[in-house]
């Protein structure tokens, strides 16, 4: 690796996770010798600060990565699909935030704390999970490793902020609309392209993206299908119902869990939680002391509480895992697989 750097772009600079990324890229203090920021023709021109710099974004084309050696995309599966490949046929290593390439055999899906390893066998792309699987098997990494998993059921609360920076506002305004008894028409959720739009606000949307036939949503599907494949378990037993909730930025789950051992104990797991890669443990009862979205906004680690024993299986356990979407559910780990790829020396 050069003193300088490596030539990093973002696809998908003006959205809300590609913000992020640059911003994570500079607190991270990443080692760059020159960032080309990328995105729609819309937007194109538009001027951000990085690392006291004024950086012009420009539009997202294939001869734009002539040179780059990392490639961050978050700008939707149809761009990355694309344009990713013109970006790996340059040179570049990219780092994919859709679900474009997840279930691609041929493409490692990587949370650094669970798989890092996986980031050897690239062919060019790299793919970021979802959100909320991220969170998840980062919390049950170190359980599967000490104990076995066996079976997991998880219940999502998601933010609003997944769904982009419009479903955001337009929550905001039908909170006010609502409050100042005033009409309103949803236009968003639960999916901009779907037949009826529900209000978010005050209420509870039990569908996250399209429904597929066998019941289960896109996105609940998501979570059961990564979450084998990040932990080459194939045969584990995994169930999700994704919720959307009035909340600007941060996921919230429940998860039910079994083990592969029995005899293990609630203590058991919160110590081996205390001191797991990227989770805080926050599992103080008696003080009411438990994650909650607002106060995990900003921050990069997936915090765990509520950590309790099944009143009827000596092997399942409750848990209440909590993050910050944008940032651990998206940007961060994008980061982090990228300062991977440099510690693994893959990157050089």
């Amino acid at each position: 690796m050069s003193v300088k750097g490596f030539h990093v772009a973002v696809v998908g600079a003006t959205g809300a996770v590609g913000q992020q990324m640059i911003q994570t890229l500079e607190k991270r203090n990443f080692p760059i010798s020159k960032i080309t920021l990328l995105s729609s023709a819309r937007s194109a021109g538009k001027v951000v600060r990085f690392r006291d710099e004024d950086v012009t974004i420009q539009e997202a084309k294939p001869e734009s990565f002539e040179g780059v050696q990392i490639a961050l995309f978050s700008a939707g599966g149809s761009i990355s699909k694309e344009l990713a490949p013109e970006a790996v046929k340059r040179g570049a290593i990219v780092v994919d935030n859709t679900s474009a390439f997840r279930m691609d055999e041929n493409v490692p899906l990587v949370v650094p704390e669970v798989n890092e390893e996986d980031l050897r066998g690239h062919n060019g792309i790299i793919a970021n999970p979802n959100c909320s699987t991220i969170q998840m098997v980062v919390a049950l990494e170190p359980l599967r490793k000490k104990y076995g998993l066996k079976k997991v059921i998880v219940s999502t609360y998601q933010a609003v902020s997944g769904a982009g920076a419009a479903a955001v506002d337009e929550m905001k305004a039908q909170a006010k609309a609502i409050l100042n008894d005033e009409e309103f028409e949803p236009k968003l959720l639960p999916v901009g392209s779907g037949e009826k739009h529900y209000q978010i606000a005050f209420n509870a949307i039990p569908q996250i993206d399209k429904f597929e036939d066998n019941g289960f949503t896109f996105e609940e599907m998501k979570m059961i299908n990564e979450t084998k494949k990040i932990m080459h378990m194939p045969e584990l037993q995994v169930a999700a119902t994704c919720v959307r909730l009035p909340i600007g930025t941060g996921h919230s789950e429940s998860v039910y869990l079994e083990l592969e051992q029995s005899g293990v104990s609630a203590a058991d797991v919160k110590e081996l939680l205390k001191d797991a890669p990227g989770v805080v443990l926050e599992d103080v009862p008696e003080e009411q002391i438990y994650p909650m979205p607002a106060y995990s906004v900003g921050k990069n680690e997936v915090f765990v509480g509520r950590i309790r024993k099944d009143l009827n299986e000596d092997s399942g356990f409750h848990m209440w895992v909590v993050s910050d979407n944008l940032l651990k559910g998206a940007a961060w780990n994008s980061v982090q697989i990228a300062e991977s790829l440099v510690r693994l020396g893959v990157i050089k």
